[in-house]
């Protein structure tokens, strides 16, 4: 498991409406290859709004369509939760991400 990694994960969230929801792994690596249980996710959903927060993904990650990385909803989930793996963002898509994350946390740029 790497970061930029993306999974399908069932039932990621108790109040997600979907079954089954496409996460990325957005955890530093020291922390994936460790032996802590958990590793931080952010939900991707078809819909996106153009705000800072999100990063454009589509077909080419493994996704059936143009879909949306959400840094405004990150959550813990189990690593063992994710084992169905769908493919991996580009280094472009990680810096994006990067980006994301800091405006979604309120980092210093």
């Amino acid at each position: 498991m790497k970061r930029g990694d993306l999974f399908r994960v069932y039932k990621g969230s108790p109040n997600d409406t979907k079954d089954f929801r496409v996460f990325v792994v957005v955890s530093r690596q020291i922390l994936i290859d460790s032996k802590f249980s958990t590793v931080i996710c952010a939900p991707i959903y078809s819909n996106y709004n153009g705000l800072s927060t999100q990063v454009l993904i589509g077909i080419e990650e493994g996704l059936k369509h143009e879909s949306a990385i959400h840094c405004d909803e990150l959550i813990s989930l189990r690593k063992t939760m994710l084992t169905n793996y769908i493919g991996k963002l580009s280094e472009d898509q990680l810096n994006e991400l990067n980006k994301a994350l800091k405006i979604s946390l309120d980092l210093e740029m």
